[in-house]
């Protein structure tokens, strides 16, 4: 096998080094290329977050005057807040999925030269997803601020307890982006599994609130640890869930792994279906 399609992590970390530069043209292009020709241009990646906040603040707050139980907040605000800390992790974890069984197939002129790096789209598709969490994740931040919540200095530890998070993403979009271009119908598949996963998460509702066997059944949900992680850091000032956290990593590392091998070992077909 060639050295360019090795499976291993050090083939994968170094792939990653060497392209570097080539990854970044391509995240920069695909993040403002989804704006191009609008009128306000990337300002409609600042534009959304806020209305969706605006929404779930004046739905959830003012017309449901729903609140999150045993958070002691009294803002009415309260609940919007961490509602949106929830959709955005999911809005990260979605758009990475969503996007990946076409990752390949969207892009034939990459496959047709030998040279160029195929298993760096997945990266390219989650950095720029990650440029649209950080835009959200900003906007949340700044509205916490405004409304008087506190932020407490655990939220520092974010890309902590979201890395577990981006090597399940990566493993997920190599796996998915090569069965994509065999199976053209893994795109509506996985668009309902991220539907499902919103709801299978603790994000409308505390993970407390449901039965005790149902919890342990939504731990395997991705984006469920991280949900609750970055509550209890940013909103409620509590620790890390350490074990649960070393767990997610391994799993993590597996997912990874196994699907950036599976990429590398089925790309030598993508020529001949495309």
């Amino acid at each position: 096998m060639s050295r360019y399609h090795s499976a291993t992590p050090v083939a994968m970390l170094g792939s990653l080094f060497r392209h570097r530069e080539l990854l970044w043209e391509l995240v920069k292009r695909d993040f403002i290329g989804r704006y191009k020709g609008s009128l306000l241009g990337v300002v409609w990646s600042l534009f959304n977050p806020l209305l969706m906040l605006a929404i779930y603040t004046v739905v959830f707050s003012v017309a449901f005057k729903a609140k999150w139980g045993g958070t002691g907040e009294e803002s009415k605000v309260a609940f919007a807040i961490v509602l949106f800390s929830g959709m955005i992790i999911h809005s990260f974890f979605a758009e990475c999925i969503n996007r990946s069984p076409n990752l390949i197939i969207s892009h034939p002129q990459y496959v047709k030269k030998v040279i160029f790096p195929l298993e760096i789209l997945p990266w390219m598709a989650m950095f720029s997803a990650l440029l649209h969490f950080l835009v959200s994740f900003s906007v949340l931040l700044v509205f916490c601020l405004l409304a008087g919540v506190t932020i407490h200095i655990g939220v520092l530890l974010t890309p902590v307890i979201l890395f577990p998070l981006f090597l399940m993403i990566l493993g997920f979009s190599w796996a998915f982006a090569s069965l994509g271009v065999y199976l053209r119908d893994l795109s509506q598949v996985i668009g309902m599994v991220t539907t499902v996963a919103l709801f299978m998460a603790p994000i409308f509702y505390p993970i407390d609130a449901l039965p005790e066997d149902y919890r342990a059944f939504l731990l395997w949900n991705p984006i469920t640890l991280p949900v609750i992680q970055l509550r209890d850091l940013m909103l409620w000032g509590k620790p890390i869930l350490w074990e649960q956290w070393a767990a997610s990593l391994i799993i993590g590392l597996l997912i990874c792994q196994t699907g950036y091998w599976w990429f590398q070992k089925s790309r030598r077909g993508f020529s001949d279906v495309l």
